[in-house]
C-alpha cells in the first residue's frame, strides 16, 4: 500500500455562507493530494504527461462525516490500496481536521490515457516500478 499526506488551509473563497468547505471543492482537494502523491514519488503530472500519458478521471464518490471549516488545516491523506494491473488506478482520499477527525472521505479512478492513439493504457512502467516496492 502506498500513501502519502498533504496539508491545506480552507481559504475563505472555498466557504459556503455556513463558513464551511462547499462540497464542489472537496474534488479539488482530492486532486491536490494525488498530485502530490504523485509528486512524492518523483515525479509531476507534467511529466507524466510529457512522457504521453494522461490520467483523466473516470469516477468520483464522496462521502461527507464532517464539515471542514474556514481556516481549519486540512489533512488530505490519498492511498493506493493495490498497484494497479490494467488501465485503471484508483485513489482513496481521506480530509482530517487538526484534531485528527474524519471528515471526508473520497475514491477517484483514472485511467493511463495515450492521447495520441486515444486508447488506455498500462501504468507506465517507471512509475510502477516506483510503486512496487510498496506493495511487496
Amino acid at each position: 500500500m502506498y500513501h502519502s499526506e498533504t496539508k491545506i488551509r480552507v481559504r475563505y473563497g472555498e466557504t459556503d455562507q455556513m463558513g464551511f468547505l462547499y462540497y464542489g471543492h472537496y474534488a479539488l482537494y482530492y486532486e491536490v493530494g494525488r498530485a502530490e502523491a504523485i509528486r512524492q514519488l518523483g515525479f509531476s503530472y507534467k511529466e507524466l504527461e510529457a512522457m504521453g500519458i494522461h490520467m483523466p478521471v473516470i469516477e468520483l464518490q464522496a462521502k461527507y462525516l464532517r464539515p471542514a471549516l474556514y481556516d481549519d488545516l486540512i489533512t488530505v491523506r490519498t492511498t493506493l490500496r493495490e498497484l494497479p494491473t490494467g488501465p485503471k488506478i484508483q485513489f482513496h482520499s481521506e480530509l482530517f481536521n487538526e484534531a485528527g477527525a474524519l471528515l471526508n472521505k473520497g475514491l477517484t479512478t483514472l485511467v493511463f490515457y495515450d492521447p495520441e492513439a486515444k486508447v488506455k493504457v498500462p501504468m507506465h512502467e517507471e512509475l510502477r516500478k516506483r510503486l512496487e516496492g510498496f506493495f511487496k
